[in-house]
Formats: C-alpha cells, structure tokens, sequence
C-alpha cells in the first residue's frame, strides 16, 4: 500500500526545514527559470508547497499572474504567507491525485518542484497530458522532479549525499527514471523533450506545446 505523509503537517514542517541544505536544488531551479518563455501572461504551479518556486517564477516575469495549487493545509497555509498581498496570485486547495480542475483557464507556462513524483506512475502521466491541455501552444512545461536511479546502489549513494540512510527514505516517493519523463512528455505531444539538468536524482525535464497543431500522419486518398 502506497504511503503519503504528506497528509502530515509534521513531515511538512521536517521538509521546510531541511529543504535548503538539499545540494544543488537552487541549480535546478535557476535552470527552471532558465527555460521560461520571454513572455509569460499566466503560470499554474503545480504541488506548490510554501509558493517558493511560483514567487521566483514571478520575480523572473513580474508581469505575469499565478495560479498555485496543494493539498497539505500546512503548506497552503505557509503558501498564502509567502504571497500574502501580491495580487497576481491565486492559492487554491487541490489533490493532484485528482484531475485538474476544468475552471483553471490556460497558461503559458506550468511548473512543477519536487511535487509530482509523490503520484502513482499512471497519475503522473495523465497529469502530463492533463498539462499539456492547460497550455497554450507554444506554452512550456517544467518540472523540477526527484527521479528514479536506475540500480540500488545509486539510489543509496543518492540518500547519503543529501544526509539520510535508506532507513530514512520517504515512502511517499513514487520514482521513474529521466527516460520515462521524457517518453511520457513526448506521448502527450510536447517537442523539444529534454532533461535540461541533472545532479544524481535531481533533475529537470521540460517540453514545449507545439505552437501549431502537428500534420496529419495520414495519406491523402488519390482520385
């Protein structure tokens, strides 16, 4: 049975607190921002914890809006502190076990840090093409994600490198490899799939809407 603590505001907390001293998780995010449109109108952040990633998201593209989602109360609660005053931002509840809501309207970009990976692999998919409906062509796609090692000494080397024994590991984390992302990215119809950075299993993949819709792959009939 799959566990999520994050139903806790107890692990919550434990995560704000040690989240910094994570190595190179600020790379990552410098690189997110890296890959963001030069216009930005409307950003959907999914999983948004304490709304640190939507406000540097913004701080890059101050004129664009934000929309940011999550379930734990302790993080929306964190969340609304964080943006509290800054009228661009919505802070709204929401599982993303459950489909996306179908009022959210369009974005130009969505984000997503350490979030989606906490979803059953078949979630995840569908939340990939769940994104690629919510963008508008040309809209980008970014996911600052924990993934998969491929062996189990890797894995270990991994928990040791951020200060944990496998003892220690998150039961919550449902990992794939960086491939499965980028097939994943692909199948729902993204161009330029691409795993932009990486530290061990920490990594960024992103795709892009095509900003026209793809041609037919079928034959004209000849008269």
């Amino acid at each position: 049975m799959t566990v999520n603590l994050w139903v806790n505001a107890e692990h919550a907390l434990a995560y704000l607190a040690e989240r910094d001293s994570i190595p190179h998780r600020t790379d990552g995010l410098a690189v997110m921002c890296e890959l963001l449109p030069a216009r930005v109108e409307r950003v959907l952040d999914l999983g948004t914890g304490d709304g640190t990633t939507l406000g540097l998201v913004l701080a890059a593209r101050p004129r664009a809006s934000g929309v940011g989602l999550d379930f734990g109360d302790e993080m929306l609660r964190r969340a609304h502190e964080h943006l509290d005053g800054d009228e661009r931002v919505e802070i709204a509840h929401h599982d993303l076990s459950e489909p996306l809501p179908p009022d959210l309207g369009m974005f130009d970009v969505v984000v997503s840090s350490f979030a989606i990976h906490h979803l059953a692999p078949p979630r995840q998919h569908d939340l990939y093409r769940e994104v690629f409906a919510r963008l508008r062509p040309g809209g980008v796609f970014v996911n600052v994600e924990h993934v998969a090692s491929p062996t189990v000494e890797l894995h270990n080397e991994f928990l040791a490198a951020v200060g944990r024994t496998p003892e220690q590991d998150d039961p919550s984390n449902q990992l794939v490899a960086v491939a499965v992302h980028l097939r994943w990215l692909e199948d729902c119809g993204f161009v330029h799939a691409e795993c932009f950075w990486k530290w061990r299993e920490l990594a960024v993949v992103a795709g892009t809407k095509p900003a026209r819709p793809a041609p037919s792959r079928l034959t004209p009939m000849r008269r």
